[in-house]
């Protein structure tokens, strides 16, 4: 009792602070931000790993023919590589005698071009890495089949059970063999929370697939999982440390579904599944629905997530709400059993933390001690699940985390703000240490639905950040900003939201067009067009592949495509997906809303040698 009179006092207590959401006649609760005096103690997570949990890679090889008829190589360089590490190149086709194709060692770069390739046979390529002058053991190989055509955009394909195209993806390593697996989650149809009655019985399955398209399994979720986006949240990862990664999904009973397909009540819960079988391992309990959490819409407003709380441990994270009541459980999985090491709620903080929930989960070191924070938004949770801070703008609809300034320390949050904001803040940049805002807008918007950042003019130090208002909304502005707040743009100068690292530069690449059908390009920002024809609904970009640029991820009918560069790179980079802000991004791309994932340090040119 002496809790829930706390809780309302505390409402009322910031009634003055109210603003207006993403429906003008509906109001929310926002907070400002947290200073440290609001902060209680708890104690700090200690998980079951002695030491940091990775995943373990291998060299992931492609081989891809080329339009001019040679074939690009490209291979992973991993963190564990010695500083000085080179590698030799080999082919065999069909099943020959290997041939050494480099006369020095590789070092510049983690790819190659073959300049005399046996296309209409089956060739074999594979690396070995050159440490202190001692050649080491060879990598996988990848192999390129006889009918490969340099007069077709080339790409790898895994195909599905049927024609169905998945509304999700996840990629995580399901045999321990250091390649990406995929778990998809279909059909793409669905229903957004409060629409439509769901009366055609339509339920979401999960399929897993190898790197090399075999089919291991599908788990219908039944109905007791509404298709909906936010009823049915997975994240694949390693929680157990094995090397295997498992399957975190919310479940639910097959009689909790009405008359007109909605889920009101009855039990929910957090499964774990065997990523190599989907079977069931254990269970535990989803957060509750609570009239706090707001009506129907807002009550099935679920995600999931990934974070190192310990630093050492991979932690799964079960939340509920964002438009009100917000709430956040912390598990680790280990020996089979899933156990909570803490429940995070946003009424018991002082202030009230409301409203201040993304449609997409991050996680990152924000305070520089060597463990995770979690970014719900405009609030972020320290490791041990209490408000680090609140910046009390309430929910942004696209959040980016990773160092945007670098001449500044530390990393920055960009954020995109859904509710209308009269006092500038609706686009703006923040420390993500405390929370201080760096700069903002300066003007009033009216639901900021789209974002992103990303280095695209070298001319100008850090990277860029750019946000579009909603046309639904009453507003077609859009914006670009340097790092440091500069306004460089606005309207159709400013650019779109689907970007990746695909040509030679720091400079990241615009996917444009896209959908089923029509056909996907990726171009320079204010340049050429390097690739053309991609075809299918662009459903992720990730560094899945070869060296450290990412890879298109598009979908059709029956059939996934994984596109990759066959452009020759300048430099190399230890693969993305070993960053863990890149990791958990990609993690949490099976989920939510769909945004391109960015790294936690700096990732462009070289502040020296941009104009200041």
């Amino acid at each position: 009792m002496i809790r829930k009179v706390v809780r309302v006092a505390l409402m009322f207590s910031i009634i003055a602070s109210v603003v207006s959401a993403q429906d003008p006649k509906e109001r929310e609760y926002f907070v400002p931000a947290l200073s440290p005096k609001h902060k209680v103690d708890k104690p700090k997570v200690t998980g079951w790993a002695a030491q940091r949990v990775e995943e373990r890679l291998n060299r992931s090889v492609v081989a891809m023919p080329t339009k001019d008829g040679k074939v690009y190589l490209g291979w992973r360089l991993l963190k564990s590589d010695p500083q000085k590490t080179a590698f030799n190149v080999y082919r065999s086709v069909e099943g020959d005698v290997p041939v050494k194709l480099n006369k020095e060692p590789v070092a510049t770069t983690t790819d190659f071009v073959d300049e005399e390739p046996s296309l209409g046979r089956e060739c074999a390529y594979w690396v070995r890495p050159v440490v202190e002058g001692k050649e080491l053991g060879p990598s996988e190989k990848a192999l390129l089949k006889a009918d490969a055509s340099k007069d077709k955009l080339y790409y790898t394909t895994i195909k599905f059970q049927g024609e169905y195209t998945p509304q999700r993806i996840a990629v995580a390593d399901l045999n321990g063999d250091g390649a990406y697996d995929f778990v998809i989650k279909q059909p793409s149809q669905g229903i957004d929370p409060g629409g439509r009655p769901n009366t055609d019985g339509l339920t979401y399955k999960l399929e897993a697939y190898l790197s090399d398209g075999a089919f291991l399994w599908r788990k219908d979720l039944g109905p007791g999982i509404e298709p909906g986006i936010w009823y049915s949240p997975y994240v694949v990862y390693d929680f157990d440390g094995d090397g295997k990664a498992e399957v975190a999904v919310k479940t639910g009973p097959d009689d909790a579904r009405e008359s007109d397909g909605r889920v009101r009540k009855g039990p929910e819960w957090c499964s774990i599944l065997n990523g190599m079988t989907g079977q069931e391992i254990t269970r535990g309990d989803w957060p509750p629905r609570d009239p706090r959490l707001g009506d129907y819409n807002r009550t099935n407003r679920n995600q999931m997530g990934v974070a190192y709380l310990d630093g050492k441990t991979p932690c799964l994270l079960v939340a509920r709400g964002t438009y009100k009541l917000m709430v956040v459980d912390a598990y680790q999985y280990h020996e089979k059993k899933l156990e909570r090491l803490w429940h995070w709620e946003g009424d018991d903080e002082s202030p009230i933390i409301r409203s201040q929930g993304a449609h997409s989960m991050h996680s990152a070191d924000v305070d520089e001690d060597g463990r995770d924070e979690v970014i719900l938004g405009s609030a972020v949770l320290d490791d041990n699940g209490v408000c680090l801070w609140s910046v009390g703008l309430g929910h942004p609809d696209k959040c980016f985390v990773t160092d945007v300034d670098p001449t500044r320390p530390g990393l920055e949050i960009f954020y995109a703000i859904e509710p209308w904001h009269d006092d500038g803040k609706g686009v703006c940049l923040v420390e993500a240490k405390t929370g201080k805002i760096i700069w903002n807008l300066g003007q009033p918007t009216k639901h900021v639905g789209d974002g992103m950042v990303a280095d695209i003019d070298p001319s100008i130090r850090g990277l860029e950040c750019w946000a579009g208002e909603s046309a639904k909304a009453g507003s077609t502005d859009r914006y670009l900003f340097s790092a440091a707040g500069k306004l460089l743009a606005t309207g159709e100068d400013v650019p779109g939201e689907n970007w990746l690292f695909w040509d030679g530069d720091l400079l990241r690449e615009q996917i444009t067009g896209g959908g089923f059908a029509r056909q996907s390009s990726i171009v320079k920002y204010k340049g050429e067009t390097l690739t053309s024809g991609i075809e299918g609904r662009v459903i992720m970009m990730a560094d899945i592949l070869g060296d450290w640029r990412e890879e298109l991820i598009a979908v059709l009918p029956g059939e996934l495509r994984i596109y990759t560069t066959t452009i020759p790179a300048r430099d190399r980079r230890i693969c993305l997906m070993q960053d863990p802000v890149y990791r958990a991004e990609v993690a949490h791309r099976s989920m939510a809303y769909e945004q391109s994932p960015v790294p936690g340090y700096y990732l462009g040119v070289s502040p020296a040698d941009s104009a200041k």
